[in-house]
């Protein structure tokens, strides 16, 4: 069999499909594999003959593809991707690569690397954002691990990327597990977002009862502006769609029970490992989790009375919300970039933060018109610690405070649950705060354990012996 193929790819699910038919669009000849035939059927119907095939023979795929192999996994995170590297290991020789595109936690990536590493394969995560329709028209990609090897997959990567203002978004990110890593944050930072944008929607709807014309209105208007995102964009989107079974509007027959794959909860996770504060992304998994306890909320709902929303203009509303929007997203970005940047240091990733911001302008979920400022930020300041330090976000963020202090406000009196937006507020009022009450934590410390304490006035740790004068 000739080994003509440039490209392999397991997991022809819609994300694998999808993907592979982008590489055959863009020049290259792909190969995929899949177990299930009615996946590898769906490929060969959709896809150019010429340039795209597919198997669910293993020694089929990998004869068929070009020295060095370059194999993509898009397949569930976790131990099936071990299970699909040992299958192909027989099949492989020294210098092959594989790349796991899927959502793999970066420890996993780092231990993958290393056993392949020792039977001289070659490993790398990449991170792929865009969602199926990304992945077919051009997705976000976000690649790091063994710098050569990257090499013989980056004019392939290139290609399929989508592309803002002409440069691709995808770049080598750094060694080992970088880019399954930045892909975590990334999506961190989307629960963030999403949390921020659903809040906002409840207000609107609860506090001046805007319907969901007016919403579709709004939030499109909103797109237009310096809240220009995809998330925004899809949300004016869904307004507008109707409930095929009854002819309402589709997002009112949705249950509020939001469902979640790992990442969000792996970036608070690992956040706290590292002493980093993203409470706004730790507030949005928090809220995920609350919303599966449905039947314990509409039971508490019984028992507990609710003040009436507070009146206020609709005119007034929808600029408050706007101000606190643009605010929060500026603080999920703020908090998921802080993250990266130490991360970087602690997992030696030597990131660059504008390149991430860069690459993150077009293509993926959390693609913003922000991010063009993010990005001209951190080429400014390599080493900028929190974007908040920016001279270029002072005034951005100086500018909303007041509608996003009344707009907290209001919520708490009306009782509309807001906490993504309020835990952005008092992360900020504490990032941007010379002095905090933690000198009494460190003072109740000392006297129940004898943690000793640091003084303000003098070098040196200090214990007291409390209550003794």
């Amino acid at each position: 069999m000739q080994a003509t193929y440039d490209f392999g790819l397991i997991g022809l699910g819609v994300m694998g499909r999808n993907f592979i038919l982008n590489v055959a669009d863009n020049g290259f000849k792909a190969f995929g594999y899949d177990l299930n035939t009615d996946q590898v059927a769906a490929l060969k119907a959709e896809g150019n003959p010429d340039q795209v095939d597919a198997t669910s023979d293993i020694v089929t795929f990998t004869q068929s593809l070009s020295l060095p192999r370059k194999i993509m996994l898009l397949v569930p995170a976790g131990k099936i991707v071990d299970q699909v590297i040992e299958s192909l290991l027989p099949h492989l020789d020294k210098d092959d690569i594989i790349i796991d595109g899927g959502n793999s936690f970066f420890t996993d990536t780092d231990r993958r690397e290393e056993y392949l590493k020792e039977k001289g394969i070659h490993f790398f995560g990449s991170g792929v954002s865009g969602g199926a329709k990304g992945a077919r028209k051009g997705p976000s990609i976000m690649p790091g691990g063994n710098k050569e090897a990257y090499q013989h997959v980056k004019p392939i990567f290139e290609a399929v990327s989508t592309k803002y203002k002409g440069e691709p978004c995808v770049a080598y990110l750094g060694p080992k597990s970088a880019g399954n890593y930045v892909k975590m944050v990334h999506n961190g930072i989307e629960y963030s977002m999403m949390q921020l944008t659903s809040e906002i929607y409840d207000l609107l709807k609860k506090s001046v009862g805007l319907s969901n014309s007016e919403l579709h209105e709004v939030y499109s208007t909103w797109n237009s502006g310096r809240l220009q995102s995809f998330l925004v964009e899809i949300t004016a989107e869904i307004f507008t769609q109707k409930d095929t079974l009854t002819g309402g509007d589709l997002v009112d027959l949705i249950l509020d029970k939001a469902k979640q794959k790992g990442t969000g909860k792996w970036t608070s996770q690992n956040a706290m490992d590292l002493g980093i504060p993203v409470p706004t992304i730790d507030m949005a998994v928090s809220m995920r989790e609350i919303s599966a306890l449905k039947e314990e909320r509409v039971l508490a709902d019984q028992l507990y009375s609710r003040p009436t929303p507070l009146p206020i203009s609709k005119a007034e509303m929808i600029a408050q919300a706007e101000q606190a929007l643009y605010f929060s997203f500026i603080i999920s970005y703020s908090q998921g970039l802080h993250q990266l940047a130490d991360a970087s240091r602690e997992y030696g990733y030597e990131l660059d933060m504008a390149v991430i911001a860069k690459i993150w302008r077009a293509g993926c979920i959390i693609r913003a018109g922000l991010l063009a400022d993010i990005a001209d930020a951190f080429t400014a300041k390599p080493d900028l610690a929190n974007l908040l330090l920016s001279p270029a976000f002072v005034g951005k963020v100086q500018d909303t405070l007041p509608a996003v202090r009344s707009l907290v406000a209001y919520a708490a009196q009306s009782g509309i649950p807001v906490p993504g937006l309020a835990s952005a507020l008092s992360y900020f009022d504490a990032y941007t705060s010379s002095n905090l009450p933690l000198n009494l934590i460190q003072a109740q410390r000392d006297h129940f354990g004898s943690h000793t304490y640091e003084r303000i006035d003098r070098e040196g740790i200090f214990h007291t012996e409390w209550g003794d004068q």
